[in-house]
């Protein structure tokens, strides 16, 4: 059986994985853009992502521990981007613009630094970005 540290930082490359790809599958500075914003003008199909993306939040925020005022500071976030996503057209582009996933994926994340060190991420996730960035001439 995994320990508290291991299942920790399990829950915080879930999270990671959870905020990269709804809210930060394309990012320009400060703003990104995922699935969550682009399924939010598909009805019905933006809230179920929704939805269930944030229950996966939730499930890895109680496995790796996370505090009760963590939770419910994600719980905060992830109604208010899936209760905007049942408002058509003024309610997708508030669901579009406003990044709960990665608000609760980095208030989860946080929690699980603060109790257990930091999380790295596995050398792979990285070696494609490193890749395309060689490819163009910037430097990492």
């Amino acid at each position: 059986m995994a320990t508290t540290q291991e299942k920790a930082h399990h829950a915080w490359r879930a999270a990671e994985r959870i905020k990269r790809l709804s809210d930060r599958l394309v990012g320009v500075g400060p703003i990104g853009l995922g699935l969550d914003g682009i399924l939010a003008w598909v009805p019905v199909a933006g809230t179920v992502y929704s939805v269930g993306a944030g229950a996966m939040l939730v499930v890895a925020g109680f496995r790796g521990g996370a505090s009760v005022m963590t939770l419910g500071k994600m719980l905060t976030y992830l109604a208010v981007d899936s209760a905007s996503s049942t408002v058509p057209v003024v309610g997708w582009t508030v669901d579009t613009l406003f990044p709960g996933h990665l608000m609760a994926a980095k208030a989860l994340q946080k929690d699980i630094e603060a109790r257990h060190g930091p999380s790295a991420l596995p050398e792979s996730w990285d070696r494609k970005r490193k890749a395309r960035a060689g490819r163009r001439g910037v430097k990492i």
